[in-house]
């Protein structure tokens, strides 16, 4: 019966995105021409190469940024089942929240949050 039911769903699967793809070949506008392939920014032609350098603190800023935004993702989870865990789930908790100051800790101390 599941085995049924899967290739029912992998079948439709397929024959959707294939119709979704014929459809949008066949109804679809048809111009072509050297204007579509250039890169488009704000309306204004770019001069000049893309290939610019950009500052190593953006990344640093925007990993610092998804750890901590984990961090949330896994506060939840945590909060709906502390009490069914009791103690431990809150000493593992502190642990996890503690390797995250730690970590907050070092790039403060290493200027990572300082914006120059």
């Amino acid at each position: 019966m599941y085995f049924t039911l899967f290739v029912t769903v992998i079948i439709t699967a397929v024959v959707l995105v294939v119709a979704a793809y014929a459809i949008a070949k066949l109804i679809g506008p048809r111009s072509y021409n050297k204007l579509k392939g250039e890169p488009y920014e704000c309306g204004i032609p770019t001069y000049g190469s893309s290939w610019i350098p950009v500052s190593i603190g953006y990344y640093l800023f925007a990993i610092l940024f998804l750890m901590f935004d984990i961090e949330t993702v896994f506060l939840y989870p945590w909060a709906v089942v502390v009490q069914k865990y009791g103690a431990m789930a809150v000493v593992s908790i502190g642990f996890f929240l503690l390797v995250l100051v730690f970590g907050l800790a070092y790039a403060w101390r290493k200027g990572a949050l300082e914006w120059k």
